[in-house]
């Protein structure tokens, strides 16, 4: 194996944690001696030991001299655990690989100097662009201190969410269901209109055979229409949220607060959605799915306030010129407004397309 095949391993380690370790981003580490692999580990959730931690405790006095693979810079200063890079100074290891240098300012290439003061020789940009795809959702929020939007729609073969009369449960296959779990999963926050709960009463919960982390679940209700007995108020699976205008009467949401909701009301009458995402931000939510209808989705698109939108396409054709689309609202005038994006990733799920796509 060489440089480039041990720091792959460690990527794949980082994978394991993500969607537990928030606010914290998913890193995996490696540790190498004489050509065989003596220590590894990932970060698994925050407050816990990092992924360097781990690997060093396993390689115990063979760290010494060995060479650390990590995907990304140890930290340097001291939050719920320990520096990493003090750690790795004073197991003896002779040098270390770096995929990428930490956005975090708290560390920001201070935990790699403080290593090559040490002597330690360092080497970073490892397969850096892969160490950023991982952890895409960390180094927008960390730069943004804004939640990282994914926009989740199923549709027919012909764009449509549900038939002219409404009905849209099954559009994809029971493969491509599961796999928007995973999803949820690795999301701090799921969204939806009111329009969604009053019709369809959703959980919005991450149910996967192996279990799975819970979202918060964040209503977008201007009026406070939420009905008190929805089965998202009733659960209690996890928090639940709701966004309502600024104009809605104080004394409607006594029964929301007593059936353990929290109202997060907004300055205007009407919901902005860059309004809420900063609230959002400083609330500890960096990550945001959006399960929303068409007008919720439009709203999104009107204020380009996605980063990822991820699209399931079943082959099926449903036709009529009132059946939904996956977005609503007034939508964009002329074609070279219209947001242009680049395909990341494009996979069958079951019999379903999933197609991943990021704004240009």
């Amino acid at each position: 194996m060489n440089d480039a095949d041990y720091m792959n391993f460690a990527l794949d380690l980082a994978r394991s944690g993500l969607g537990q370790t928030s606010p914290n981003p998913a890193v995996g580490a490696v540790l190498v001696k004489d050509g065989q692999l003596i220590g590894m580990g990932a970060h698994l959730k925050a407050g816990e030991p990092h992924a360097e931690v781990h690997a060093i405790r396993m390689a115990g006095d063979k760290a010494k001299g060995a060479t650390l693979y990590v995907t990304l810079e140890p930290c340097s200063h001291f939050g719920k655990t320990p520096p990493c890079s003090d750690l790795v100074i004073l197991s003896g290891i002779r040098k270390v690989f770096v995929a990428v240098t930490d956005p975090n300012p708290k560390v920001a290439g201070t935990g790699i100097e403080r290593m090559r003061k040490a002597g330690i020789e360092v080497e970073a940009g490892l397969l850096e662009q892969k160490a950023r795809e991982l952890n895409k959702v960390f180094f927008y929020n960390i730069q943004t201190g804004l939640p990282y939007v994914t926009l989740k729609s199923a549709v027919s073969m012909d764009g449509k969410t549900a038939t002219v009369s409404g009905e849209s449960k099954w559009i994809t296959g029971e493969e491509a269901r599961i796999d928007v779990h995973h999803f949820r999963h690795q999301h701090d926050g799921i969204l939806v209109g009111v329009n969604t709960v009053v019709k369809d009463d959703p959980a919005l919960t991450t149910r996967l055979p192996s279990g799975g982390k819970n979202p918060v679940r964040i209503i977008l209700d201007t009026y406070l229409r939420t009905p008190i007995k929805s089965r998202m108020l009733t659960d209690g699976e996890s928090p639940v949220w709701i966004v309502t205008g600024g104009e809605t009467p104080p004394g409607q949401e006594a029964p929301y607060r007593e059936a353990g909701a929290e109202i997060l009301r907004m300055e205007s009458p009407e919901i902005s959605i860059q309004e809420m995402l900063a609230i959002l931000g400083k609330r500890g939510i960096t990550s945001l799915f959006v399960e929303g209808g068409a007008e919720v989705h439009g709203s999104f698109l009107k204020e380009r306030a996605f980063q990822q939108i991820i699209t399931y396409i079943a082959p099926k054709l449903v036709g009529g010129k009132e059946a939904p689309a996956s977005f609503g609202g007034t939508g964009i005038e002329k074609i070279n407004e219209a947001v242009n994006l680049t395909i990341k990733q494009v996979d069958f799920v079951g019999s379903d397309l999933r197609i991943i796509a990021e704004p240009k």
